[in-house]
């Protein structure tokens, strides 16, 4: 989608500071971190969320899901603990429309989270 800030930022166009990139997927840190580490790991194509995903996104899913655990371990919360998120929809708190997992630890994390 030409007007999505995350296929900006999958594609170049907008700078952010990276962490992971390969051919399908990128990760960046968070412009407004919500924990000492808190980084975005986004799908190169777009989709716009969770509730958008098919059997065909199958492989896509468990990759995001692998990058973000190498993404804990580099940033050194493997052992502390993270979580996962991803947000559907205005009520679940999406922000911006592009499937994203935040990887978030350095801190303990509370319960319920919002």
């Amino acid at each position: 989608m030409s007007d999505c800030i995350f296929c900006k930022i999958a594609s170049g166009q907008i700078k952010s500071d990276l962490v992971y990139e390969d051919d399908a997927v990128v990760a960046f840190r968070d412009i407004n971190p919500q924990a000492p580490v808190h980084v975005q790991v986004i799908p190169k194509d777009h989709v716009e969320n969770v509730a958008a995903l098919t059997e065909d996104h199958s492989e896509l899913v468990a990759h995001l899901l692998l990058v973000a655990a190498q993404v804990a371990r580099e940033q050194g919360i493997e052992d502390s603990g993270y979580r996962l998120v991803a947000n559907v929809g205005a009520h679940g708190g999406q922000s911006v429309p592009h499937l994203h997992i935040h990887v978030l630890g350095g801190r303990a994390m509370a319960w319920p989270p919002g």
